[in-house]
């Protein structure tokens, strides 16, 4: 059974960093703000508060300062801080890395299927942030997580969710991308092969996402926003084959398992999602022949079909656009020839 522990470390998201907002009461005699902050949240070091500030990761009023800014009354504070940050120790891997792009400031990866992205509850190695700490940590031998926690990592994927991840290789280049998410500024489009022909062409499906009531160890969609957080997919379809449909997913925000869970809500599962039931024939025929057709897809591509497929943001340093596309992976693009060829078939198996 999993545990409140579990849960509260499973609740980030795509999204590694969380809001902390202040309001300077009236009255408020002048204080240095690293001094303030540190008396506003539990078990912060003044030293980690410091180095928040340098990096960037604190703005007053909206705009950064220093260490030795003296607060006034009804100044508004933001700080950006890890969501439940993990205490394991990173062990550097040399895990091979699928590097798209890298230069002084950022890197972007394309993930592969059956990875985990960072350590956690049985999961302490073979993680990407494990080949990630050892690919920056020969770049950089002085590098530690105490100047640049997670090791840059600033957003996530699931674990047999394939495609882009961005990475920052300075703690001011994670406080910039940190704020893009944020801001909802962040382009990223993801690749999915659902269950069920599709009603609209595009659409968009707006529902809190939030824990399971019943089964802790998936989410739900919550359309009343009663429970979880407010989350935004907006699909459009690519290709229909009668019984799945290809579509296209476009985030405004990074809830855990968001497509996952907003597309089952809309009654079209994402094809073999075990957790979310998509590991079994929700559409199709009675024919023996249909069914070991799908068994067989379910071979070709044994895990959920998502894939990360573009992933655009602002450069931290330059203030370029940049954009990426990863292709499709060698599983889904052979998961969705097997539709097309026995879609063009027209007969009935």
């Amino acid at each position: 059974m999993i545990t409140d522990d579990e849960i509260a470390k499973e609740e980030t998201g795509e999204e590694l960093y969380e809001r902390k907002a202040f309001k300077v009461d009236a009255g408020q005699e002048p204080m240095r703000i690293d001094k303030w902050v540190q008396q506003r949240i539990e078990n912060a070091s003044r030293n980690k508060v410091q180095q928040a500030i340098e990096a960037g990761f604190l703005t007053v009023n909206g705009k950064p300062v220093k260490s030795n800014y003296k607060i006034k009354a009804g100044d508004n504070i933001l700080l950006m801080s890890l969501v439940n940050p993990e205490h394991t120790e990173v062990k550097p891997e040399n895990i091979s890395l699928n590097i798209v792009y890298e230069d002084d400031y950022v890197m972007v990866l394309n993930k592969s299927p059956n990875m985990v992205v960072h350590p956690g509850i049985g999961n302490y190695t073979g993680t990407l942030l494990n080949g990630i700490a050892y690919h920056l940590l020969n770049q950089n031998p002085g590098l530690t997580e105490e100047n640049l926690p997670r090791y840059g990592l600033v957003h996530r994927i699931d674990k047999n969710t394939t495609g882009l991840i961005a990475v920052a290789k300075t703690a001011e280049a994670a406080a910039h991308l940190a704020k893009q998410f944020f801001n909802h500024t962040v382009s990223r489009k993801y690749t999915a092969l659902v269950w069920g022909d599709m009603e609209n062409d595009k659409a968009t499906i707006t529902a809190h996402v939030g824990r399971h009531q019943r089964h802790r160890k998936t989410f739900d969609a919550y359309p009343e926003g009663e429970v979880g957080k407010h989350a935004t997919t907006h699909y459009t379809v690519i290709e229909r084959f009668n019984y799945v449909t290809l579509v296209e997913c476009r985030l405004e925000t990074g809830r855990t398992h968001q497509i996952r869970v907003h597309m089952k809500h809309i009654g079209h599962t994402l094809f073999n999602d075990v957790e979310y039931g998509g590991d079994k024939i929700l559409k199709g025929t009675v024919y023996s022949k249909y069914k070991q057709f799908v068994d067989n897809c379910f071979e070709v591509c044994p895990r959920v079909a998502l894939h990360a497929a573009t992933l655009g943001f602002i450069h931290p340093k330059t203030n370029k656009e940049l954009f990426f596309e990863a292709p499709l992976p060698e599983d889904m693009r052979l998961l969705i020839e097997k539709w097309r060829n026995y879609l063009s078939k027209k007969t009935d198996v």
